[in-house]
Formats: C-alpha cells, sequence, structure tokens
C-alpha cells in the first residue's frame, strides 16, 4: 500500500495547479459570505469618496485604473528584474492624491447646468475639512488656505470643462510665442489646446470659454513700429469679440464673465479698454497686475508668472542654487535702467556696498567672476524691482534659482496671489523704502531667511512648465486660479 500511496501523492503535488485551486477555493469562500451578509438597503447607504494615490505622471482620466504594463508583470511576474525596471521609471516626486467622485455623483452633476454643478461644487468646498499640514505632495505653508486649495484643485481635475473658440486666424490666434519674456501666455495657449482632459467640443457642457489670442502676437501683426498708438489694437479684439457675440449665444449669456483671456505683453490691460465688457467683465489673466490702471480687479482677475523663456525645447534649463551657506552676497540686481524704481535703486545702492550688489546691464568686471544666474545662486535676496510695468521676470527667475525674491513694485498683485502666501518665501519692500533696503534685509533673522529661502526650493514645482504638464505645475495652477475666480462668481 505504501508504494501505490508514495505514487498518489507525488502525482498531485507536480500535476495539479494548486495557485489555481486556492484561487477557486477563495472565490467560492468570498461568494458565501457575500450571499450570507446583510445590509442596508441601497439608497441609505452613505456614499464615501475613496481616496486613490497614484503615479504624478499617470493620466487623470486613467487614476483608478492600474496602467497595462503594472498589471501584465503582475500576473506574470516572470522575475524580480522587470518590477525594478517599472520602479525604476517612476519619478522621485511623491505619488499624485485623486480623490476619486462616485460616479452616480459625477452623472448627477452632468446632467446639471454648468453653473448649477458650480454651485455644488463651491458649497461642498467651503465645507471642506481641515486637510492634513504633513500632506505628502503640497507644503502646506506655501498657501494662504491649504485645506480650501486642495479641495477645488481635486474638483477642478474631475469637473472642469473648458470650450475653446476655434474662431481668428494665426498668428494672432492659435499660435503660441513659446520664448522670449512673454512666452507664459504661449505656453498656457499651447498646451490649453493640447489637453484632453479640461478642453470639450461641447460649448453647452463648459464652466469656461477661451479667448485663444496671443497679445505678443497682436503686438507684433497689428501694432506700427513707433507710432506710440495702441488703438488699432483695440479696435481689432473689439472686433473679435462683437463677431463671438453675433456668432454665438456664450458670450451675451454672461456678458463675458465666464470667458476669459491670457496675456503677458506688457500692453495686454490696456488693448482691453476699447471693449467694454471685455475690460470689466471677463476672467483677465494678466502678467500686468496693476490694480492702479483700473483694469485688473483683484480677487477676480488672475495674475501671471511672467516667466523668461530662451530655449522652449528646454524651458527647465539652468534650476536649482547654491545652499545657503554658499550665498555670500547679500542682495543681487542687474539690469536696464528705466521705469520709475530703477533709476531710483541704482542711485542709492550703484557701486556704494560690497554686500549689495546692484548693477545697470551687468559689467564686464562683474560678469568676469559670476554670470548673471551665478549671480542669483550665489545671493541671498533677489532684488525684483518694476520696469515700464509693475511685472518683472526676475521675480519667476528668482524662484528657479533658489533665491528669496525682493519685490519692488506699488499696486502689483503677485502671481497667483490667490491661493499662495507670498509672506512665506517673498519680501516686498516699498517704493519709498528703497533707500533702507539694506536695513530691512538685515533686519531678517537668519532662522526666518533659511525658512523662506526653503519655501522657495518648495515653491520652484509651482513655477514650471513642463512639455506634458503633471500636476501642480504652473499650467495646472493658472487654470485652478481660473477655475477659482469662476466658481467666485456663483451665488449659492
Amino acid at each position: 500500500m505504501a508504494k501505490p500511496f508514495r505514487t498518489i501523492i507525488v502525482f498531485l503535488l507536480f500535476r495539479i495547479d494548486w495557485k489555481k485551486l486556492f484561487l477557486v477555493c477563495s472565490v467560492f469562500t468570498i461568494g458565501q459570505s457575500h450571499s450570507l451578509a446583510v445590509g442596508p438597503p441601497l439608497e441609505t447607504v452613505r456614499v464615501v469618496p475613496v481616496v486613490y494615490s497614484l503615479n504624478s505622471l499617470v493620466k487623470q482620466n486613467q487614476s483608478s485604473v492600474i496602467p497595462k504594463k503594472e498589471r501584465r508583470v503582475s500576473h506574470r511576474r516572470k522575475g524580480r528584474h522587470r518590477v525594478k525596471s517599472i520602479v525604476a521609471d517612476s519619478p522621485p516626486s511623491p505619488p499624485h492624491v485623486i480623490r476619486n467622485i462616485p460616479i452616480r455623483l459625477k452623472k448627477y452633476l452632468w446632467s446639471l447646468k454648468p453653473d448649477e454643478a458650480l454651485a455644488f461644487i463651491k458649497r461642498d468646498i467651503e465645507n471642506a475639512s481641515l486637510a492634513e499640514d504633513d500632506d505628502a505632495e503640497l507644503y502646506a505653508p506655501l498657501f494662504r488656505n491649504f485645506s480650501t486649495f486642495k479641495r477645488s484643485y481635486e474638483w477642478m481635475e474631475q469637473m472642469l470643462k473648458v470650450y475653446i473658440y476655434e474662431d481668428g486666424e494665426s498668428p494672432i490666434f492659435h499660435e503660441p510665442h513659446l520664448f522670449g519674456i512673454y512666452a507664459s501666455e504661449g505656453w498656457f495657449m499651447k498646451l490649453m489646446e493640447e489637453n484632453k482632459q479640461f478642453v470639450t467640443k461641447d460649448p453647452e457642457k463648459a464652466h469656461l470659454f477661451y479667448l485663444p489670442y496671443s497679445a505678443r502676437q497682436l503686438q507684433m501683426a497689428v501694432y506700427v513700429p513707433n507710432s506710440h498708438n495702441l488703438r488699432p489694437l483695440s479696435v481689432f479684439l473689439h472686433g473679435y469679440v462683437n463677431m463671438l457675440a453675433a456668432k454665438y449665444p456664450f458670450w451675451n449669456r454672461t456678458r463675458g464673465s465666464d470667458h476669459f483671456l491670457v496675456a503677458c505683453h506688457d500692453w495686454g490691460p490696456y488693448t482691453l479698454k476699447g471693449h467694454n465688457e471685455l475690460s470689466r467683465n471677463t476672467i483677465k489673466v494678466l502678467c500686468n497686475a496693476d490694480v492702479s490702471e483700473g483694469v485688473f480687479v483683484a480677487g477676480k482677475d488672475v495674475s501671471l508668472p511672467e516667466t523668461t523663456i530662451r530655449n522652449p525645447k528646454r524651458p527647465l534649463k539652468n534650476l536649482g542654487g547654491n545652499r545657503v551657506s554658499q550665498r555670500p552676497i547679500l542682495a543681487f540686481f542687474a539690469g536696464n535702467r528705466h521705469g520709475r524704481v530703477r533709476p531710483v535703486l541704482l542711485k542709492h545702492w550703484s557701486d556704494k556696498d560690497d554686500d549689495m550688489r546692484i548693477y545697470g546691464p551687468l559689467p564686464n568686471r562683474a560678469s568676469r567672476l559670476l554670470s548673471y544666474p551665478q549671480h542669483m545662486k550665489s545671493s541671498k535676496y533677489c532684488i525684483c524691482p518694476m520696469g515700464f510695468e509693475v511685472n518683472s521676470p526676475r521675480i519667476v527667475e528668482a524662484i528657479y534659482n533658489e533665491c528669496v525674491p525682493v519685490i519692488i513694485a506699488d499696486n502689483f498683485v503677485p502671481p497667483l496671489n490667490e491661493v499662495l502666501n507670498w509672506d512665506e518665501f517673498s519680501v516686498v519692500v516699498a517704493e519709498k523704502d528703497i533707500p533702507n533696503l539694506k536695513e530691512i534685509l538685515l533686519a531678517i533673522p537668519l532662522k526666518r531667511y533659511i525658512v523662506m529661502q526653503t519655501n522657495v526650493k518648495k515653491l520652484q514645482r509651482h513655477f514650471l512648465w513642463n512639455a506634458k504638464p503633471v500636476p501642480y505645475d504652473l499650467f495646472h495652477m493658472i487654470l485652478h486660479s481660473i477655475w477659482s475666480s469662476r466658481l467666485n462668481q456663483i451665488q449659492i
């Protein structure tokens, strides 16, 4: 009997797929336990949002689905080297956490008119519970109201739809300008028009309408050099808006209040004055965020960061800076002498103090030692005075070089000011206090400076243009500020 028994044992060990047998038994066990469970009726079940933690590069519409490559590896498990390759391909940044909205709730919201859905969302955002300060993705001290921002951003990812008008010919429309100091408007246009998550072809489903023109391209195409006459630019935009209003019903429904434009050229605000509804009602995303001109409205309009892009193929070149101990220069500025602030700055500080490296155009004697970026990387504070207008690309340059920006521009609203707390990573100096600039900077304790400089490094990711946008980068931050402004219009 022993020999036949051993034969049977050997047959069972080698012929039966024990993994499959175990799986089948598990399924039957789970099925029985579910069939015996008694629960409340479906209508009384409270739907609780589920949070999924995913890689930050996974597309939002695939947030709750495991990528095919990962599924294939997990099922086959053919060697450890393949699993390691997936880990190696993952970015070092924290995972992107997406709050998944129940499908039934989504369907309900999509059945409503856009304004009714926005009212529901706004109510939910206002009742949002406090978010944890030790969030894996975001650094809470950077934000004015971290909980509100996070909840609002989650809703934007899940629900926002933007309709882009196809009307308008190049080069003024649909042709982004991607380099130079006015590149922000071009990069936003490029990424917005390529986007599939937020863009809708059905205007009836849209929460926002985008006017896809470039203020820089408008200036180059319409302005007569040395004429000092901006009226042709205003007349052009006036005609374009009137054409949209006559051709479609969407502008007239709200008098343009659910429409937005993005303009980084210094003349952006002035070209809007020829059309009252365009100037007063639309959500204006402007680099020239000057509240004294009567066009930019703080709290409604969005201050657009002015980013200098020298190579569109490598927009993130030369990021980073020296550690605190390797920043011997107290303050640095180099630039042309124009506008009302810079001549005063140079009068008081140019060649007056070794700690204050304040120049006009960077002289050869200085550039032979350190280039312009190296000066920023070696300075504790980077002075960002206004030029002809209140905005300056030096603010973002300072952030890229991990230098604490010092903003000198009365009446200027800093970029993305509705969500970012600029007191935590910058210094604002009134124009009248320029003579006391060094005293003001030296009065900041070293401990406080280290906190601000650390915050600048944490902030940097929110000011980056990525060829393929990632969560919380500059494209998403600008879009969220527009979304937030639209929500603020809704009465509940």
